[in-house]
Parts: structure tokens; C-alpha cells; sequence
């Protein structure tokens, strides 16, 4: 059985991500122990609430160097929603704060659009750019659930993997090596989602 560490920030119910791993067969490790993370496997960054507190989150348990020397050891990571926006170097929700810089790029508020309300809820489609282990057994234009203000904008187009269209066209799957990153909610995505998580677990 594969394990996740599941690295709790501090700052949102992961229950049901932590239910999610379950069921697709991981042995999940919950933790705001940074030698738990240091030690880990696999890492899954859920991210809930706010990228400034989500980031305050990590710091102040000791966190962000421990996902970062884990991950630049080969370990694979993936980040969920605000856990995406994480990876990035700079988010501007509620200010202007630093990300984990695993990604070159920032976060930002989806503009104003005619018809187009924000936040983003609910469920859209995701459209692959280009082949990852993280869609294996995806189709093209899946449907997903999102909920979220701000999006990535990665500064390398090669880091993109998927994209979604709400108003704009703005990137929803991100990888660069042993570092993925999903914009929705895979534990509330129904088949989809728990075929992505199980690629993860099982195929990366």
C-alpha cells in the first residue's frame, strides 16, 4: 500500500481529501510535522482558504522548508487548489505574498466578465495540452468541480498540462517533474477525480 503524506497547513477540514486517498488505496499519513514530511514518500499539499493564510500555515509550522527539501530530493508532490497556487511564486489574494517558488509565476483574481460570476463554482472541463501520468485514463474535456477566486499564471508554457475556459482560458493541471499541481477538487470530482488521485498514488 502506498503512502501520502498529507500536509495539514492548519487552516481547513481535509477530511474528505483524506478520505479520497483512502479509498484509491493510499495510507494516509496526516501531519503539521515537518520530519514526518522530510520523511514521506509522496506528498499532497490541500489547499483550503486563502493563499496568504495558507502560506502563513506552512511557515509557521516549520513546513514550507520541508516540502521543499523533500521535493527537491525527487519526492512527487501534488497540490490541490489553493495547494496549486502554492507552488507558484507569488499570490496576490488579500495582499501580496510569497509562494513556495517551485513554479515560476503568480496567482491572480479573475478579471471582471460580463455573465461570468466569481468565485468559479462548480462543475468545467479540463482540456489537456499535452500528455501527463496525472490524466492517465482522463478523456478530453472531463468534467471537474472547482471553487476558487484566483488563478496561475505560470510563466512557462511547457508547465502547463491542462487548461479550463471561464471567461478565459487559464491553466487548471500544472507539472514540472516530480511537481503537479490540479486548480479543482479531485475528492469532490466524483470518477474523475478519483482517477487522478489514484494515478498519483499508484503511477507516479
Amino acid at each position: 500500500m502506498a503512502q501520502v503524506v498529507l500536509v495539514d497547513a492548519g487552516v481547513g477540514n481535509l477530511y474528505s481529501v483524506h478520505k479520497a486517498l483512502e479509498h484509491v488505496g493510499a495510507r494516509v499519513i496526516r501531519t503539521q510535522d515537518p520530519d514526518v514530511v522530510r520523511r514521506g514518500s509522496k506528498l499532497v499539499l490541500p489547499g483550503v482558504g486563502a493563499f496568504g493564510d495558507f502560506m502563513q500555515g506552512l511557515r509557521e509550522h516549520g513546513l514550507e522548508e520541508a516540502v521543499l527539501e523533500t521535493v527537491q530530493r525527487g519526492v512527487p508532490l501534488l497540490g490541490i487548489c489553493v495547494g496549486m497556487q502554492a507552488l507558484f511564486q507569488v499570490g496576490y489574494e488579500m495582499g501580496t505574498h510569497p509562494g513556495l517558488n517551485l513554479l515560476p509565476g503568480k496567482v491572480v483574481r479573475f478579471p471582471e466578465m460580463p455573465g461570468v460570476k466569481i468565485p468559479h463554482t462548480g462543475w468545467n472541463q479540463i482540456w489537456p495540452l499535452r500528455p501527463s501520468p496525472l490524466l492517465k485514463g482522463v478523456p478530453a474535456g472531463a468534467y471537474v468541480y472547482f471553487n476558487h477566486s484566483y488563478y496561475c499564471e505560470p510563466a512557462a508554457r511547457e508547465d502547463v498540462v491542462a487548461e479550463t475556459d471561464y471567461g478565459i482560458q487559464y491553466a487548471s493541471v500544472v507539472q514540472r517533474g516530480n511537481v503537479f499541481g490540479v486548480q479543482f477538487h479531485p475528492e469532490k470530482s466524483q470518477k474523475v477525480g478519483l482517477t487522478i488521485l489514484r494515478n498519483f498514488v499508484e503511477g507516479i
